[in-house]
């Protein structure tokens, strides 16, 4: 299975993308991860922040694959427990479908994009830097497969 992550981004910090291809690395062929860097539209005083993550959403949804099961990263979504996404990640495996996880930008996803998705998951109620979403995330898949496969990392 390959897993997809769709983000909208500005540049990252180096902290950040050294986090990210750690944990994705650490992960096997059989769940791997992609970064899928979707440039963000540019923010100024005066911007209609509005049709900026309408922008960013028609570009979002242009870079899903057809055939991939679509996860909305959505403080509105569905909350889960580590044991409750290693659950969730041998469910998609058994499925046979790659994933597209999608991640907004400052404004968070367009409502297209919330639409295209089957499912919504939310990494907690607290709000985190857009940035930061893609090296939790990471961390979190790996946590979860390494819960799956008896691996000590999750202790």
């Amino acid at each position: 299975m390959k897993i997809r992550l769709l983000t909208i981004t500005h540049k990252s910090p180096s902290w950040i993308q050294e986090g990210y291809r750690e944990y994705a690395k650490r992960l096997p062929h059989s769940c791997s991860l992609e970064l899928i860097e979707i440039p963000a539209e540019k923010r100024s005083a005066n911007a209609d922040l509005k049709r900026l993550t309408e922008r960013e959403g028609e570009k979002m949804l242009d870079a899903i694959k057809s055939n991939h099961l679509v996860i909305a990263l959505d403080v509105k979504g569905q909350l889960m427990t580590t044991e409750q996404l290693a659950g969730q990640l041998a469910h998609w495996q058994q499925g046979g479908r790659n994933i597209d996880l999608l991640v907004g930008g400052p404004e968070g996803l367009s409502p297209d994009c919330l639409k295209k998705a089957e499912i919504a998951w939310s990494l907690s109620p607290l709000t985190f830097p857009h940035i930061l979403v893609r090296l939790i995330v990471a961390e979190q898949i790996y946590r979860a497969w390494s819960m799956l496969n008896q691996h000590p990392y999750h202790r």
